[in-house]
């Protein structure tokens, strides 16, 4: 079962992306923080030793993830987020430190033919990386969100065509994440009118 949590939380002036999700591969519920795009800081939680023992559910498993999610979101809102984030260099804070970099080539101009659509490229320390998975979330205001899936071309390239309207984006946001090689990038984009 895939199951997840992304809510933003203003404190101060600062709005922070919380995101938590279970990876399956490294038997870890991960916690990511992000400020405009860029994650600012992790919170991992193994479960390999309660799987190792049997009766662990997919239910427990969310409940635990659904908990680390909450502190997180409290931490913020109390103004002590960085007490709680991980410190150790783990496998996972240290891939973080190697990031994928994930840039919008055309942010300027989105939207065409009644499409959204994002062209982006995955790079890592500046080469081009092929064959990356991108994940996309498009959150609108009035509608569930939309999942779709892109992969790289040998120039690090990868584009993504959503069916909207244009007036609905103003209001609407996209979450961008690429892995490859077990490492990850993510970005929220929040879309706007240009004056």
């Amino acid at each position: 079962m895939i199951f997840g949590f992304n809510t933003d939380v203003k404190h101060g002036e600062t709005v922070y992306h919380v995101q938590s999700e279970a990876r399956e591969n490294e038997l870890i519920l991960q916690t990511q923080v992000f400020v405009r795009g860029r994650c600012v800081g992790k919170r991992a939680t193994s479960y390999a030793e309660k799987l190792s023992h049997g009766g662990f559910t997919d239910q427990m498993k969310e409940q635990i993830l659904r908990d680390q999610h909450r502190l997180v979101l409290d931490s913020i809102r109390d103004g002590r987020v960085h007490s709680i984030l991980d410190k150790r260099d783990t496998p996972e804070t240290l891939a973080g430190v190697k990031e994928l970099d994930l840039q919008w080539l055309n942010a300027g101009s989105v939207h065409a033919d009644r499409n959204l659509i994002m062209r982006l490229r995955v790079t890592d320390g500046g080469s081009a990386v092929e064959g990356a998975r991108l994940t996309f979330r498009f959150a609108r205001p009035d509608a569930a969100p939309f999942y779709t899936q892109a992969m790289t071309d040998a120039g690090g390239h990868a584009e993504v065509k959503i069916e909207s309207e244009e007036t609905a984006l103003p209001d609407s946001s996209v979450l961008v994440q690429a892995n490859y090689a077990g490492r990850t990038a993510t970005r929220k984009f929040r879309l706007r009118k240009l004056e």
